[in-house]
């Protein structure tokens, strides 16, 4: 399955481009497989800091504060374009170490939910949030990647 994206690394300290494209790449098939499918829409994926996912999660969500992923779905009407993934180095860095997981499968889970919440799916109630974090794992698994919920069940 052929993945149309965009890869832009604006901070130094992500691994090295041409690992993070393939990542992502099987992220967002593995994505794309068990939410039905890839959209034939570019999108483009930023590897940045904190500083600026603060920036941009003020400008778009009135919150003063980095995060790990945020997804901008494309405007209506533009027909060619998904919308556009971010994300915050320090944050997820953090996040990784914090749970013991390599860097690398941290990186496929937030591409993985960033791209299902281009793909229209929330988890603003617990149902969207139980079936958007089923097709996670699912995604996951193709890519041999333990579930990252594991540790939040009881």
């Amino acid at each position: 399955m052929q993945v149309p994206f965009d890869l832009i690394v604006e901070t130094d300290g992500w691994p090295a481009e041409d690992t993070l494209k393939d990542l992502c790449a099987a992220a967002i098939a593995a994505a794309a497989r068990e939410s039905g499918g890839l959209p034939l829409k570019s999108f483009c994926l930023l590897f940045t800091d904190d500083a600026a996912l603060k920036d941009l999660n003020f400008r778009f969500r009135n919150q003063a504060k980095p995060t790990n992923v945020l997804s901008f779905p494309a405007a209506p009407g533009d027909e060619d374009h998904l919308g556009d993934i971010a994300l915050g180095q320090e944050t997820v860095f953090r996040e990784a170490q914090e749970t013991s997981i390599p860097i690398e499968y941290h990186i496929a889970h937030l591409v993985v939910h960033g791209f299902l919440h281009l793909q229209g799916y929330d988890h603003q109630t617990e149902a969207e949030a139980e079936q958007m974090e089923s097709i996670e794992r699912k995604a996951l698994q193709h890519m041999k990647i333990a579930d990252p919920y594991a540790g939040d069940q009881p």
